[in-house]
């Protein structure tokens, strides 16, 4: 064909804009609203939109712009690939992130998920304009629905029949609710909180374990909240004399002395990384143990290993303490 004779075609159907696409574009602004609006993101539909966002709307753009004419791939096959590729592709996207000053947060993953959805919308759109109208691919969704009506109000069918397809689609409303009563209202997993400590650089590397004493040292304390409840931890953080005996396997601890304790509210699902600075007043100290509780912090008169035993998480990070 003339690109000459494609131009009245395409100023023709540049007012038509394509359902389904109309209708991806709309999940993609629905799915931006229930993340960043505070009333949605609270409610089931976050989860909802979320999950068509990750593993079909990226993958149904993608096929709409690669096969615009109907002929090219029947109803099935657009399902089955749009999920396929939706699966291929978000993965692909998460990596390129991870090599970007972005990395794989949120933000970045959404921004670029709604660019690239955008972009293949407006690919695909274009390429059918490109078609004559009787070629391009269109979701009939008013012969689906006079179908389903014919099959569900048919005159002629008999009360069996009807009552049949009626039991279908009861079967079908029922498994859809429950799938959705599932995603959105998920069973709690496993309770636990994460303590850990990383050196002053935010990586679990570089820890301060050579330096004089008195001088003052840093490092960062984290807590990760996956309780499914706001909890208030106690941070307590202690300088102990210790000596392990190969003989016995057993350890002693000769002397300890508090160097920092603190409170820290951290809600649900989430992470406290907080820098703390520390000095070790004396070179008879040679390990550093931090102890994490819950709501139930032992009385003060509860020391030593009995302390340590008490704790809901304990770290600890051998130190030598050279004379200031």
């Amino acid at each position: 064909m003339d690109p000459q004779d494609q131009k009245p075609l395409i100023v023709e159907a540049a007012g038509d804009l394509p359902g389904d696409l109309v209708a991806v574009a709309a999940v993609t602004a629905a799915t931006l609203l229930c993340v960043y609006v505070p009333v949605l993101n609270a409610s089931p539909l976050r989860i909802l939109f979320g999950v068509a966002m990750v593993l079909f709307i990226p993958g149904y753009a993608l096929i709409a712009a690669l096969f615009p004419a109907k002929g090219d791939l029947d109803g099935i096959e657009r399902v089955a690939l749009s999920f396929g590729l939706s699966i291929a592709v978000v993965p692909l996207i998460g990596l390129a992130l991870n090599y970007t000053p972005w990395g794989i947060r949120l933000d970045p993953i959404l921004a670029s998920l709604t660019l690239f959805t955008l972009a293949m919308i407006a690919a695909a759109w274009y390429r059918r304009l490109l078609l004559p109208a009787g070629d391009r691919f269109t979701v009939p969704a008013r012969a689906m629905l006079a179908s389903v009506r014919l099959e569900l109000f048919d005159p002629e069918a008999s009360r069996l029949d009807r009552g049949l397809s009626v039991l279908l689609v009861v079967a079908i409303v029922v498994a859809l609710a429950t799938t959705v009563y599932v995603i959105a209202v998920p069973k709690e997993g496993e309770h636990f909180t994460e303590f850990y400590i990383l050196g002053p650089g935010g990586k679990a590397a570089d820890y301060p374990t050579d330096f004089p004493a008195g001088s003052a040292q840093s490092l960062i304390i984290g807590v990760g909240n996956h309780e499914y409840r706001e909890v208030p931890y106690t941070v307590e953080a202690l300088a102990l004399n210790q000596t392990f005996d190969p003989a016995t396997n057993t350890s002693t601890i000769h002397a300890a002395e508090p160097l920092d304790r603190f409170v820290v509210t951290v809600p649900h699902n989430e992470t406290r990384e907080l820098p703390w600075e520390f000095s070790v007043p004396s070179t008879d100290y040679n390990r550093i143990e931090f102890l994490l509780f819950n709501e139930t912090v032992p009385d003060p008169s509860v020391t030593g290993e009995d302390r340590i035993n008490a704790s809901y998480r304990d770290l600890h990070l051998w130190v030598r303490v050279r004379p200031a």
